[in-house]
């Protein structure tokens, strides 16, 4: 089986998620699939590098929130959103001085087809100070709900709650919040924090992934 076809994206019309590869490095990005297909297709025909393990785990992390029925505002406002950032794994662990971190994937919802592009790679961190305790793994979906909050995603990295706002997502089955900032994040987790706050994170591009997933 060969790869799916390859299509440079154009810059009019359409959300130049390209952007996010450094310069030098592919600019070709998979043709427009829906989500679900696209991972299928690529699982089967690429070889497990860990760039695809960490697609196919952000495939089973979306397949989770939308049957979550707590994820019911995630699920009901998913198809108006510029774009997703998926971390199948975020670990937060701390005593007095805290950090999180791990792997994501984009996909941008390309505005004239209404079909997801990508993924981009994408490292993610943060730094805490203060009394906590424990460790905690979440799998994470952030919705990118305006342009400005996609756009900052093309920088190099991006400080989410200063470069751009965030708010966590609404959870419960009667969740009716009006949210207006640029992400929108849930989590899921297990562990003594019992969540996961994103405010202050910092998003880089995983350069070299991108590299190796689009040689």
């Amino acid at each position: 089986m060969t790869r799916p076809p390859i299509v440079s994206i154009a810059k009019e019309g359409v959300l130049m998620i390209s952007k996010a590869i450094v310069a030098g490095a592919s600019r070709k990005w998979v043709g427009l699939v829906a989500f679900a297909s696209f991972v299928a297709v690529n699982g089967k025909a690429w070889a497990q590098s860990e760039q695809q393990e960490l697609v196919n785990s952000a495939e089973t992390t979306f397949s989770n929130f939308t049957r979550d029925p707590d994820m019911t505002w995630f699920q009901r406002h998913v198809g108006s959103a510029k774009a997703v950032l998926i971390a199948p794994q975020v670990v937060k662990a701390g005593w007095i001085f805290g950090g999180s971190g791990g792997r994501a994937v984009l996909f941008a919802r390309n505005d004239q087809t209404g079909r997801w592009e990508g993924p981009a790679f994408y490292n993610l961190a943060t730094a805490s100070v203060g009394f906590q305790a424990g460790v905690a793994v979440s799998e994470t979906v952030t919705l990118v709900m305006t342009d400005r909050g996609l756009n900052s995603l093309l920088a190099t990295s991006v400080k989410v709650g200063g470069d751009a706002s965030i708010a966590a997502g609404p959870i419960g089955a009667g969740a009716n919040a009006d949210v207006t900032t640029d992400f929108v994040a849930f989590a899921r987790s297990k562990g003594v924090y019992g969540g996961l706050n994103l405010d202050g994170t910092v998003v880089h591009v995983a350069n070299n992934w991108n590299r190796a997933y689009y040689p």
